[in-house]
C-alpha cells in the first residue's frame, strides 16, 4: 500500500508472542503493505512453521528472511534499516500486538511535521508513552478497537517525548541516514540502541515525538542488555536525568486523561461507528 512506511520486525524465540503479534499484525494493518519478517537465526522450528504458515495466508506483501548464524539483535537491526535505504521505516517489537490504524496514524503523524524523525504510539507498557499510566506495565486493552477509536479522535498535537520507545517506532529515513543509523558496537540490545539513535537525532534538531493517536500493545516492557545503561550514561550523561524529570513531573498527565476520557465516551456510547467517522473528518488517515 502506497504511503505507508515499511514494517521491520525482527523475531526472537517466544513462539507464543510471535503467533500473538502476526496475528494482529495481519488484522490490523492494510492489505500489501510491505512487511519484513527477520530471523537472526532465533525462532526455534515452531516459530519458523508459525511464520511459513502466516505468510500463506496474509495479505501483507511480507517477506520472510532468516540468517543462518546471529551476528546480534542491533546488527541485525542496522542490516534491515540500511537495505531500506532513506525510506521510512516502522521498527516493530517481536512481542508487539498493533491495534487497528496503527500504521496509518504512525504515518500521519510523520507527515504532519518535518521536523519529527521518530513517532512513538501510547503502549500499555510504553514507559515515557505509557497508557493508562505512566511508567507502569497495564494489562494488554480488552476492547482494541475501542481504544484505537479513542487514540483517532485525539487531537494530533504530537509532543516531544525524552526519547524513543522501543515498543513499535517510526523513523523518517532521510533523518535516519543523517545520522548514521544505529551504534552496533556500543550496544547490545535494540533498546538502547534506539534511544541513542534517537537522541543523536534530538541533537541533530530533530524531534521524537509521541504519536498519540495510534496504539500499540505490548506483553511487557523493553529492556538493555549488560552495559547497556552505561554506555547510554557516558555518551549523555544529561539523559537519565531528564528521563527522571519526565516520570516526575508528567507532562502528559492531561493528555492522558483526554484519552481515557474519550475511552470512557466511547465505551457509553452506542454509536461507535458515527464517532469513528468524526474522528476521521478531524484528521484521522483513510486506510
Amino acid at each position: 500500500m502506497s504511503g505507508l512506511p515499511i514494517v521491520l520486525l525482527p523475531l526472537a524465540a517466544d513462539e507464543d508472542a510471535l503467533d500473538a503479534c502476526l496475528a494482529a499484525l495481519d488484522a490490523n494493518t492494510p492489505a500489501g503493505t510491505p512487511v519484513w519478517l527477520a530471523d537472526d537465526a532465533q525462532a526455534g522450528p515452531r516459530g519458523v512453521a508459525l511464520v511459513e504458515r502466516w505468510l500463506q495466508r496474509t495479505g501483507l506483501r511480507a517477506e520472510y528472511t532468516r540468517r543462518a548464524h546471529p551476528i546480534g539483535e542491533v546488527a541485525h537491526l542496522q542490516e534491515m534499516l540500511q537495505a531500506c535505504g532513506d525510506a521510512d521505516v516502522v521498527v516493530l517489537a517481536p512481542d508487539a500486538q498493533p491495534l487497528p490504524g496503527w500504521l496509518a496514524q504512525l504515518a500521519a503523524c510523520l507527515a504532519r511535521d518535518a521536523s519529527i524523525a521518530t513517532a512513538t504510539p501510547w503502549c500499555n507498557a510504553g514507559e515515557t508513552a505509557g497508557w493508562p499510566n505512566l511508567g507502569e506495565i497495564s494489562p494488554i486493552p480488552a476492547e482494541p478497537a475501542l481504544t484505537a477509536q479513542a487514540c483517532a479522535a485525539m487531537p494530533p498535537l504530537h509532543p516531544e517525548l525524552p526519547a524513543a520507545v522501543d515498543h513499535a517506532l517510526a523513523l523518517r529515513g532521510s533523518a535516519r541516514q543523517r545520522a548514521g543509523g544505529l551504534d552496533t558496537a556500543s550496544f547490545g540490545s535494540r533498546y538502547a540502541a534506539l534511544i541513542d539513535l534517537s537522541l543523536r537525532l534530538s541533537g541533530l534538531g530533530w524531534r521524537n515525538a509521541l504519536c498519540e493517536t495510534g496504539f500499540v500493545a505490548r506483553g511487557g516492557e523493553g529492556g538493555p542488555a549488560d552495559g547497556d545503561m552505561d554506555a547510554l550514561a557516558a555518551r549523555w550523561p544529561a539523559w537519565h536525568a531528564r528521563l527522571a524529570g519526565f516520570l516526575m513531573h508528567d507532562p502528559l498527565r492531561a493528555t492522558r486523561e483526554r484519552l481515557q476520557a474519550l475511552h470512557a465516551q466511547l465505551r457509553h456510547t452506542p454509536q461507535h461507528d458515527l464517532f469513528g467517522a468524526t474522528a476521521t473528518a478531524a484528521g484521522e488517515p483513510e486506510a
